[in-house]
Order: C-alpha cells, then structure tokens, then sequence
C-alpha cells in the first residue's frame, strides 16, 4: 500500500533544515550577544535577549528552555561588567518574566503534542478497520493501493476501499463518502463492514449493492447528518471470476474505471447508472451490473473523484485519461507509485480532497 498521511513534496535537505530551526535559539543568542558585546551600548541589543527562551518555548522541552533563560540572563550579568550603564536590571527581569512564561508555554505545548500522539494512534486503529492492508495476490489477480489525506496530519478520511477472495471471484469495492471528519468515518466503515460480509453471501453484485446501501442507510439513521441528504455515499462494485476473461461492475455514482490496454485506454462507463449508496429509499434500488473484457496484462485502475478533480494553481484538473495513456505497461504498484509522484507534482503538493485507487491487473492462469 503507498500511503501518506501528509502529502507534501520532500525536500532532499529536509533533516540538515530542521536540526537548524532546532537550534535557532542558541544561534539567536550568540548573535544578540555578539552584537550587545560589538555595537556602543546605546543601541541596547542586549535588550532583545528575552526573545531567545521565548523562542525556544515553540520546539524545546521545559527544562533546557530554562537552562537557555539562566544562559541570557548569565549573559547579560556579563555585559553590564562590560557595559555598566546598560539598563541591566530591567532586561534581567525581562530575561526571567519571558524564561517563566517560555517554561509553561512549553509545558502546555508538550501536554497537546501528547494528545495528538494519541489521537493518532486512534486515527492508525481505525485505518486498520477500513484501510487496512490489502495482498498484493489473489490468486492470479495483483492489487495494489494508494490513499492519500488532503488534511495535514490527517491519516484516514472518507474515501474507502476493500477486496475480498469469495466463491465467486475476486470482489473489490472502492467509494467516497460525502462528508469529513469523523461522521464520514464512520459510514466508510459501516459500508466496508456490510461489504465484507455481503460478498461471501450474496451471489449478485446487485444484490451486494443492496446490501451496502441498507447498511449505509442504517448508520445514517442511527448518526443523522447535520443537514438532508447530507451524508451518502459512490461506490464502485467489481467481481472478477477466478475463470474467465470478462468480469462485471456496478456503478453507483462513481467516476468509471480505466483500463489500460495493449493498445489504448479504455473508459468503463455504465450501460445505466446506478443509485448512490443510502439513496435508494428515494431513486429506487435499481442496481445494475455491466460485463467488460479484461485480458491478462492490462491494467484496471479504481479511483476516487480526488484525482480526477487535483487542480493545478491555474486551476486545471488532472488530465487523468491522458496521463494513463502516457504510461508504458507496468506493475500495478509502478503505476501507483508514478501517479503519487505526478499528483503532487501536479498540485504543487496540496490536495484538496482525499484520494484512493487501486490498481489491478489480471495474470494468465
């Protein structure tokens, strides 16, 4: 699986730029005091010392952010010797006013970073529940998957994926709920959760669509969204027989599949749309399923609307058809690891929406 929870662009200097802002403190301190010790005492850069502990608060813990204070205002004893007419009194009580309110300033910093940590421990259980980690096999069927959070420090969001090994083929399931934050959360996982049931028990992929969209329905009722017909659901149904070379899909308002071929891309657009999940009390529970050839060798990739619709900083979306048209047949997970890199590169490493895909590809028997 390629995963990122914070998708911005690496830089290659990344761990030499970070131990420097780390010790942006002590190099603030020897320069105010190069320059208090340098300049005539009337331009009083010692006054800026309070600044150094204060800065320190921001990425130091407690104790050497006070010991950075008790550094300054040793400091500052030694350039009144130097310097007697400096004013020393008041910036030293500055110096130990600023140390004081740095220390709990860091204190408080450390408590909310530990309540992050946790929070994302939370976020790391409930990937595993709906994104958890697929083989990369199922039988002569290769997966592999991409999910990457528009939200900073965000790790799982309301796009949703699955794939299961049934008695009738390998079924795989991909959608987007409407939606953020938790709330979306929850009806991915209760959606996810009737997939994986429904598809060992039910022979149809309609009918498995039936079922998603009771159990879609039932969470809504259960967590009302804030405002009607907040919260559904697309979602893209695919059976694969273990025999054969025809597989079926249905389509529940979801951007069609691309199927990567030997000589061209082909777009796999419902016969017939389908309804969305947790709809169907209103447009009906019509589901239908439409039968497409998949030969061994090609590529077949699922995706969410957040790549389709990655904008560039003019605005212009992800020309996704042509960019699959460019690509020379390759492994499943080469051509999610390109498209990773191509996405970030197209939106300058900013997302608006989250993203998932998965790429399968059908090996001879």
């Amino acid at each position: 699986m390629i995963e990122s929870g914070q998708p911005r662009l690496r830089r290659s200097n990344g761990y030499g730029y970070g131990r420097l802002v780390r010790l942006s403190p002590v190099i603030l301190t020897l320069v105010i005091g190069s320059l208090a010790y340098a300049t005539p005492p009337e331009m009083a850069f010692s006054r800026l010392l309070p600044a150094a502990p204060a800065l320190a608060a921001a990425m130091w813990p407690v104790l050497p952010t006070v010991l950075l204070g008790t550094v300054c205002l040793l400091l500052m004893i030694g350039l009144s010797l130097v310097f007697p007419d400096l004013g020393t009194w008041w910036t030293c009580a500055g110096i130990i006013a600023v140390t004081v309110a740095a220390a709990y300033g860091s204190h408080v910093r450390l408590q909310r970073e530990r309540t992050l940590f946790q929070v994302r421990l939370v976020a790391d259980a409930a990937q595993q529940v709906v994104l958890r980690p697929l083989p990369r096999r199922f039988r002569n069927v290769e997966i592999e998957s991409l999910y990457l959070a528009a939200a900073a420090e965000a790790r799982i969001g309301g796009d949703f994926y699955e794939v299961v090994d049934t008695p009738y083929g390998v079924r795989l399931l991909i959608g987007d709920v409407r939606g953020k934050g938790l709330p979306a959360v929850g009806a991915a996982a209760a959606i996810v959760n009737a997939f994986r049931e429904a598809a060992h028990s039910e022979a149809s992929m309609a009918d498995v669509a039936r079922k998603l969209d009771a159990s879609c329905a039932r969470h809504n009722a259960a967590h009302p969204p804030e405002a009607p017909m907040e919260r559904f659901a697309t979602a893209l149904l695919v059976e694969i027989p273990h025999r054969g070379s025809r597989f079926t899909i249905v389509n529940c308002g979801h951007p069609p599949p691309l199927i990567h071929g030997l000589t061209d891309v082909r777009v796999l657009e419902p016969s017939v749309p389908s309804p969305l999940l947790s709809l169907a009390e209103l447009l009906g529970d019509q589901y239908r399923a439409d039968a497409f050839d998949f030969a061994p060798g090609e590529l077949l990739l699922l995706y969410t609307d957040g790549i389709a619709e990655t904008r560039a900083r003019d605005g212009e979306f992800f020309p996704l058809t042509a960019w699959m048209r460019r690509q020379p047949p390759t492994p499943p997970r080469d051509l999610l690891t390109a498209l990773h890199h191509d996405l970030l590169r197209h939106s300058r490493g900013r997302l608006d929406d989250d993203i998932a895909a998965l790429a399968v590809r059908l090996r001879p028997p």
